[in-house]
């Protein structure tokens, strides 16, 4: 990790909706150390800031960002061309933590961007052994991330959702956790990996507990306002926890407390 952006090169930028972008990069120099599933990069767009993105794919030495253009950088850094640079630092954070789960069921939750942060995961988890299941939720069939690469996740199932369907969908219509009876995994042997909007990430988790996943081996990765990655702002505060140093993925039997409470 290190406190000064390095230089890193825009290799690719493809689209995935209408204000969302995939951008990947590679070192110009000196390479940052390994990132792992599930931690984080601030990337830094020359004259516009800097904020924490996901990282979204680890392959050949290529980190892969996928970017929702909402304010002044993320919105620069949607924007970036093949050949300019862009400055990283990190890897920040907690990670999903696949070995520990090593022999149990999968289950990777994920609602609207909360994709990105799983995919890797998902990456990983495809080679070994373990059941697989992705469930994936989005408001519109145009708002689905990586929409190329679904049909080769899932052993034995990956399952889409929408909020809305729009014209020409035939799939299914509903909030991600009506996908759950369609998927084969056993409760009690089961780790579980939940990302998207905290309202999701509370009702998914509620529901495997009522069907017997121990809330240990139920992992959800929160969002706060992250500013400096390093715990010493306090802006991602939560309770006891600095998401960008004791998370952003946490065992939800320390999770479930904080998000009971209201305002936190």
């Amino acid at each position: 990790m290190t406190a000064v952006p390095l230089p890193y090169r825009v290799v690719a930028n493809r689209p995935e909706s209408t204000d969302t972008r995939t951008i990947e990069l590679r070192p110009a120099g000196e390479a940052l150390p390994a990132f792992a599933p599930g931690q984080f990069a601030m990337l830094y767009a020359f004259g516009a800031g800097e904020i924490p993105v996901s990282v979204a794919g680890l392959r050949d030495g290529t980190l892969t960002h996928t970017i929702r253009g909402v304010g002044a950088v993320s919105r620069a850094l949607c924007a970036v061309r093949p050949g300019t640079q862009v400055g990283v630092r990190g890897p920040f954070g907690t990670g999903w933590d696949l070995p520990s789960a090593a022999g149990r069921d999968l289950l990777v939750v994920a609602g609207g961007i909360g994709l990105a942060p799983l995919r890797p995961l998902v990456q990983a988890a495809a080679s070994a052994h373990n059941r697989l299941n992705v469930l994936i939720g989005a408001r519109t069939p145009e708002d689905l991330l990586y929409r190329d690469e679904l049909d080769g996740w899932g052993r034995p199932y990956c399952g889409v959702t929408v909020d809305r369907a729009g014209p020409g969908w035939t799939g299914h219509v509903g909030v991600v956790t009506t996908l759950l009876d369609r998927a084969a995994f056993t409760p009690h042997e089961t780790t579980a990996f939940i990302c998207g909007p905290e309202i999701m990430i509370r009702a998914t988790a509620r529901e495997l507990l009522h069907r017997g996943v121990p809330a240990q081996h139920i992992r959800v990765s929160l969002e706060r306002n992250m500013h400096c990655a390093t715990g010493h702002c306090g802006h991602c505060q939560l309770g006891p926890l600095l998401l960008c140093r004791d998370g952003p993925v946490v065992g939800y039997d320390h999770a479930e407390p904080l998000l009971a409470v209201r305002e936190l």
